[in-house]
């Protein structure tokens, strides 16, 4: 069975806006590409996919590293989840119906880890019980507003991994849901059991 995690990179205040954001720096953009590298597969909301597709055509502007991602992520089976989509591009998989269903299929059918990327599809996913692990990478800049990490209320996390990628980044906080009831101690960013 696949274990299905949720991150993105996001401002201190909990907004995923990859525009604002930029790119990663160095040190997060190799483990991302290793990251994407040791993933069975990605589950995409229809906007996070449209802003993934950038990596579909070489960019003239690109570096080895974004090459290298590229050629990774192209690699990799995705499915994406959009009721108004009807076109998606080279190994993808367009979901539209019996989303909860698919998914759980999915999970059920393969091994290793499946991501999970856009806030509303891991909010209805977190709902049915078919997220197993948030990964919350943490970019050292406020944004203010913008799409926020958890489209809803936060579920029940407990930290499990705390790690420093390079100079100014805080990803990798890896806190499972529903091992047991948390509270925040002394940060909004992180959750402590009790």
């Amino acid at each position: 069975m696949a274990k299905l995690v949720f991150g993105l990179m996001q401002s201190l205040d909990g907004y995923v806006d990859h525009m604002k954001l930029g790119p990663p720096p160095p040190a997060l953009a190799r483990h991302f590409v290793e990251h994407m590298r040791s993933l069975t597969g990605c589950i995409y909301g229809r906007r996070t996919y449209e802003i993934m597709r950038y990596w579909d055509d070489d960019q003239p502007e690109w570096d080895e590293e974004d090459h290298d991602f590229a050629t990774v992520w192209r690699s990799k089976p995705k499915w994406v989840v959009s009721r108004s989509s009807t076109v998606v591009g080279p190994n993808a998989t367009l979901v539209a119906d019996d989303v909860e269903a698919v998914i759980a299929r999915l999970r059920a059918e393969h091994t290793g880890e499946i991501d999970i990327a856009g806030p509303d599809l891991a909010h209805s996913l977190g709902n049915a019980g078919l997220i197993d692990e948030y990964r919350l990478y943490f970019h050292p800049v406020v944004l203010g507003h913008g799409t926020p990490f958890f489209a809803a209320p936060q579920p029940p996390l407990r930290l499990v991994a705390s790690d420093f990628i390079g100079e100014r980044e805080r990803p990798a906080d890896r806190s499972v849901k529903h091992r047991s009831c948390c509270r925040q101690r002394n940060s909004p960013f992180h959750n402590l059991s009790p």
